[in-house]
């Protein structure tokens, strides 16, 4: 795994290297004996632990049957190939528009039987109308200086919808009540938005929760906008980055969060409530 200029990604392969380090301390032993066990130089462990060097599928499965914990191999193999491979800097991947963007999620999108899906600042991806994706695309091109292929982009981005209406694809979406109000656009804009909402909430393939203002939040609070895909990942929007997650262990950790969000959130009618107050604050 060649070293990335990204600090994000060096700041994933220092975690994981902390990670390794935590294993084989609580295992009791020390670097001497873990490379005794694993059958390599003491060196070799030194430059994993301080993410010198990064470790291959077969140095994760000998330390970690080295400290008694193979139940972690698959996390940490996620851990590698997320820092390696799946961590994409924002700027970086829209260097040359947003198309490319829309086009693997439209990819990874039409495969996905079950999609669950957060937000908090806006209406998901795939219930957006054309004028409102263009105004939350044009807001970001701007705000980034990319190339503007906006149309092309906001084009790929209404395809998702296509799943909606076909195929045995089920959407679960949790929208806080906010992402009811905040104008992207105009308010004719956002208008337009909600109305969509009400209409594409109907559909069978769709349960849309709506998180109120005044929920008690006991155990979860807001978190970043996510993104989870059947049980194989999870991507997380960030202002800089999607961070794509393919560690089962911190797939769980986003499906926990999932349901005790949709625990504080008001289905069906009440839902529905929201949405046409948000409406007719607007008229």
């Amino acid at each position: 795994m060649a070293r990335s200029s990204s600090s994000s990604a060096q700041q994933a392969r220092e975690r994981l290297a902390k990670r390794l380090g935590e294993l084989r301390r609580q295992a009791g032993i020390n670097g001497r004996e873990l490379s005794r066990r694993c059958s390599w130089s003491p060196a070799k462990t030194s430059r994993l632990e301080s993410a010198t060097t990064a470790p291959s599928d077969a140095d994760i499965w000998a330390w970690c049957r080295a400290c008694g914990v193979p139940d972690q191999v698959a996390d940490l193999i996620a851990a590698v190939r997320q820092a390696d491979d799946l961590y994409m800097e924002w700027r970086r991947g829209q260097r040359l528009g947003m198309l490319r963007t829309q086009e693997n999620i439209l990819e990874l999108h039409d495969r996905t039987r079950v999609q669950r899906v957060y937000t908090g600042s806006g209406i998901a991806g795939f219930f957006q109308t054309t004028a409102y994706a263009t105004a939350t695309m044009k807001a970001f091109t701007r705000f980034q200086g990319t190339p503007d292929d906006v149309d092309q982009a906001v084009a790929s981005r209404r395809r998702r919808e296509q799943a909606l209406h076909q195929g045995d694809h089920r959407f679960v979406v949790l929208t806080e009540e906010s992402a009811l109000r905040h104008r992207i656009g105009s308010a004719e804009v956002l208008s337009e938005q909600l109305e969509h909402l009400l209409t594409v909430m109907q559909l069978p393939s769709v349960a849309l929760g709506v998180i109120p203002f005044t929920a008690d939040r006991p155990n979860m609070w807001l978190v970043e906008p996510f993104y989870i895909y059947d049980r194989d990942r999870v991507i997380v929007e960030t202002l800089s980055a999607l961070i794509t997650i393919t560690a089962p262990g911190e797939i769980d950790l986003y499906e926990r969060a999932f349901v005790e969000l949709g625990r504080m959130a008001v289905y069906g009618q009440a839902a529905r409530d929201r949405i046409n107050e948000a409406l007719d604050a607007l008229r």
